[in-house]
């Protein structure tokens, strides 16, 4: 099989696209909800009861007959306490009233609650209401968060916290879940040094190889990192024959057109079937996408950064929907820009920037230092990618653009729940 001929690349739409096309969810498998956590839910789950199961009360306070507090102040009589898990076996007469823990039941008779702070305690079990409550207020209704046989979760929900929750609610203690891939990554290049080769300052350490396993494990997934493969021939076609056996491999290096660049020939004599070469974007352009049986290939470029903003565009995107997620990327938001942004038009640029909000409450993107495809420090600074279309030559100090937030971007020095500005 030939190398494709030289052409101009795809635009990253069309590259994210033709790798979509090629992917599905893998088969499913049931877990133990202690090991369901971040993995993509594979069936329809319905709620097995009504919750909650009886009208309850929403606050510590008094169950009450709102027709017997419509003029007030009046006072009542207690007659019985209520804690959550009991089950009142009286009912409430006109001028009683029964005092009540938050989740208890309420008793017949009962149509609201007041809470404990509205009320004046009296002597001999009396309490004064000194203001009207109306009926229905404090109450949590019967069925009022799920309803038996009401579906709360879908194929593709990717199980949070919150939705782990959900499931113990509905005694789910397995769960079906879309099979992890398995993820392969090889490094390719003898100018490269191993993280447990001895030092040589001649030498590139191979740090591609452990970014990639950060970013894949980001995702719940342990990949094998395959090592080193030289530029020899035999040696790279043994080691990507290892990596075929893999639902995908990530191979960095080796991906340009040099004659010392063996991974196309190799690929393509091995049967790879390579689907695009290139991608309109910087950094990146380098990048390519095969297919052989079921394993998925990405051909990522050398440097650093570069073999990382492909990650996130075209990898990132592929392993989610392996997993049977329905959201395959990452969040983008609005920000504007701190200082001028140079590129050249025709290429997507991936800016690596740092984030910061005005008073405004607005984002504001600062690009690092150093915007070299070399340069993992400048990577390891980034909170986002801002993104400047490929039809811009450039983008001035206060333009408007959006920015794909990274893992850094989850994180913030201080809380700022009492500051937030809210709109009116």
């Amino acid at each position: 099989m030939n190398p494709p001929t030289e052409t101009p690349g795809l635009s990253v739409p069309e590259a994210q696209a033709s790798v979509l096309a090629r992917v599905s969810p893998l088969d499913v498998e049931e877990v133990r909800l202690e090991a369901a956590l971040n993995r993509a839910l594979a069936e329809e789950v319905s709620a097995n009861r009504d919750l909650p199961p009886y009208d309850v009360s929403a606050m510590d306070g008094y169950a009450v007959r709102a027709a017997d507090i419509e003029k007030t102040p009046r006072i009542l009589q207690v007659i019985r306490d209520i804690k959550a898990g009991d089950t009142p076996d009286f009912s409430l007469l006109p001028g009683q009233c029964a005092r009540i823990m938050t989740g208890a039941p309420l008793p017949p008779g009962a149509d609201t609650v007041v809470r404990v702070e509205d009320t004046r305690p009296l002597a001999n079990d009396e309490v004064e209401f000194p203001i009207p409550v109306k009926a229905a207020t404090d109450i949590r209704f019967c069925g009022e968060n799920m309803r038996q046989g009401e579906i709360v979760l879908n194929p593709g929900e990717e199980i949070t916290p919150g939705t782990i929750g959900v499931l113990a609610t509905v005694k789910r203690a397995t769960v079906k879940v879309f099979r992890q891939p398995r993820v392969a990554i090889l490094s390719n290049g003898d100018e490269l040094e191993d993280l447990h080769e001895p030092f040589d300052p001649r030498k590139i350490p191979d740090s591609n190889s452990y970014a990639l396993m950060a970013e894949v494990q980001a995702l719940g997934i342990e990949p094998v990192l395959l090592g080193i493969a030289r530029d020899k021939p035999e040696e790279l076609a043994a080691s990507i024959k290892r990596g075929l056996e893999y639902d995908v491999l990530l191979i960095s290096g080796g991906t340009s057109v040099g004659v010392h660049d063996h991974v196309r020939p190799t690929l393509a004599a091995l049967g790879v079937e390579i689907h695009f070469w290139r991608v309109e974007m910087r950094p990146g352009h380098p990048v390519a996408f095969g297919t052989s049986g079921g394993s998925k290939v990405f051909c990522l470029p050398g440097n650093p950064v570069s073999s990382m903003v492909c990650f996130e565009q075209l990898v990132l995107p592929a392993l989610r929907r392996l997993m049977g997620h329905r959201r395959l990327f990452r969040r983008t938001i609005p920000v504007r820009l701190a200082e001028a942004v140079k590129s050249k038009q025709g290429r997507v640029e991936f800016v690596r920037t740092t984030l910061t909000r005005d008073p405004a409450g607005d984002y504001v993107a600062r690009p690092t230092a150093s915007q070299s495809s070399g340069d993992i420090l400048s990577m390891m600074q980034a909170e986002a990618l801002l993104v400047v279309p490929s039809g811009q030559n450039g983008l001035a100090a206060g333009a408007r653009t959006e920015a794909q937030l990274l893992e850094a971007a989850i994180w913030q020095d201080a809380p700022d729940t009492e500051n937030c500005a809210a709109e009116t």
